[in-house]
């Protein structure tokens, strides 16, 4: 409370004090400004407006409706159902096409591609890039290096049942642990190691013998990837003259992935989305212009 016993008119100002004092310094007793109480006064008269018309007080079990019975959440509900059943148009279309038909098709292929970014985003994105431009690890989605192959087919499969997902139908290609599981010597991981970076264009250890390497790939590596190394997509060996390496492009990462290769893995999405958004990410995906 304001001490009135205290209280006198500032000299300076000619305003009158409140009665309040800090270290000397007095507080005036000025009114708030004309235009900020008018405000003031139609916000508390906006107020009671917005309670009388829209929904606003808690009840015990329920709220006040207001006059108007307007409900967001309804709203939002409708909204939703109205974009699922449109969308369903359109999924109940992309299901029965084939994927060419598809491609061919400009509504399809608009919402196709619209309903695979989303779905790329939420599922793909995470490994793969957002722009599909991968990581170590990770393929390059942009690229045309693709060890199971680029085509509509190709991708449509891959996405389906993925790759060592352990589904029935996943793809399947795993590199044996040349030197874990003791296939090979350390000399000779290290000869094969140096004749691949030797094709790959990459520098070599000095002194090693590069025929020898040649030997030990044609009896251990060229059944998967090919006699001229370019590797064979049916089992989903990699080329080795590739200009990219998932797993890094060195002489010591070449040796790394010979003595205990890194076998990833992608899941199945069959069971997890939808045939119609599959088929939109089949064409999505191949849209980012690799592959074949």
């Amino acid at each position: 409370m304001a001490d009135t016993h205290n209280k006198e008119v500032d000299q300076i100002s000619g305003v009158e004090t409140t009665g309040h004092e800090w270290d000397g310094l007095k507080e005036l007793n000025n009114p708030l400004p004309k235009w900020w109480l008018y405000l003031f006064y139609a916000c508390i008269v906006w107020a009671v407006i917005y309670w009388v018309l829209y929904p606003s007080w808690p009840l015990v079990s329920s709220y006040t409706t207001g006059v108007l019975g307007a409900n967001q959440r309804t709203e939002a509900i409708a909204a939703y159902d109205k974009g699922i059943s449109d969308r369903s148009v359109f999924a109940d279309k992309i299901v029965a096409a084939s994927l060419e038909d598809i491609s061919t098709d400009q509504e399809l292929l608009q919402f196709a591609r619209a309903n695979g970014q989303a779905a790329f985003g939420d599922n793909c994105a995470p490994c793969h890039g957002s722009g599909g431009t991968g990581a170590e690890g990770y393929p390059n989605l942009q690229d045309d290096t693709w060890i199971w192959g680029g085509t509509l087919d190709n991708i449509h499969t891959t996405l389906e049942f993925g790759i060592r997902s352990g589904h029935d139908e996943a793809r399947i290609g795993e590199m044996p642990a040349f030197g874990r599981d003791e296939l090979l010597s350390r000399e000779e991981i290290n000869q094969v190691a140096n004749f691949v970076a030797s094709r790959a264009g990459l520098e070599t250890d000095e002194g090693v013998d590069l025929a020898a390497g040649q030997t030990v790939y044609d009896d251990n590596c060229a059944a998967c990837h090919g006699e001229d190394l370019k590797g064979i997509q049916d089992v989903g060996a990699p080329s080795l003259l590739s200009a990219n390496y998932l797993y890094g492009k060195s002489l010591d990462a070449i040796k790394a992935q010979i003595n205990n290769p890194r076998n990833g893995v992608m899941p199945a999405w069959v069971d997890r989305l939808d045939p119609a958004t599959i088929k939109s990410l089949t064409v999505y995906v191949h849209s980012f212009g690799g592959g074949q």
